[in-house]
Order: C-alpha cells, then structure tokens, then sequence
C-alpha cells in the first residue's frame, strides 16, 4: 500500500506493506531511527511520537493508519529547554527512553506549563526507564515547563 504522510514538517511518500507497523516504517522504510522500540507492546513508551500533536505508540499503529497525517518524531523536537533541563538534570543515563520521554514531555508541556510533580508523573507513566529512577526526568520535566513560561 501507498502511504503518504508528513514527518517532522517533510513530506514522505512511500509503499508498506498493510501490517507493517509505524514504528517499523518510521526506522526501516524512512531510516529516522530516534524512534525506539523497546517491547512492542505499548508498554514500554520508548517508540512514542506525536500524531497530529497527541503523543502514540508508533509499535501499536499501522504505518496505513498514519496515511494523510502529520507526525512528530524525536529528531523532529528543536532543541531548546525540554532538552536543556533533561541535561542539566541528568534525566539520562543509557539514553533508550529518552526519545519517548521527550515527545510525550512535549505534548504534554503544551497542554499545561504549571504542572505539579503528581501532574508530570501521571504525563510520565506511559514511559518506562530501568536507569534514572524518575526523580531526574520529574524535575527536568520542572526546569523545562520554568522556562517555558516566560
């Protein structure tokens, strides 16, 4: 099947079988390989991306259902506070996650820039790190929704 879509502002055009999945089209077909894919169940959040500006499992999506839509990878974020506050708040460690952290921070900091902690673990709790223990990724998530406010 044809699927054409934009990704990160350009437009890609290209041919995926029906059950290729989008996170499979996003990283073999159109070699943008930020995206991750952890356990390809939707669990893990490691292949999120943004659909039209809501953040999605690209592992739970077929690459025909994104057919006409626009979509937000990782490379797709400019740099700017969110990644800043991620590092000065060693939200990192191995890096695996922080793609699927960063796109669904960026959806969420655009719905509220005065988030409590609890607000920002329940925006967290699609995303699963084995190495930063959340603590860091919370107050990142803080120094960045700080910045953006002014």
């Amino acid at each position: 099947m044809n699927v054409a879509l934009e990704v990160n502002g350009s437009r890609y055009e290209a041919q995926a079988e029906p059950r290729t999945l989008l996170s499979d089209f996003l990283r073999h077909t159109l070699g943008l390989t930020g995206t991750n894919v952890g356990c390809e169940h939707g669990v893990c959040g490691a292949c999120t991306v943004q659909l039209d500006g809501a953040a999605v499992r690209s592992c739970l999506m077929l690459a025909v259902q994104a057919h006409g839509r626009a979509l937000t990878t990782v490379e797709g974020l400019p740099w700017g506070p969110l990644h800043e506050a991620f590092r000065e708040a060693h939200a990192l460690q191995c890096g695996f996650c922080t793609p699927g952290f960063l796109v669904s921070v960026d959806a969420f900091l655009r719905g509220t820039l005065d988030p409590t902690d609890d607000e920002i673990r329940e925006a967290l709790a699609g995303n699963l790190c084995r190495c930063t223990g959340y603590l860091p990724i919370v107050e990142a998530v803080g120094l960045a929704a700080g910045r953006l406010r002014r």
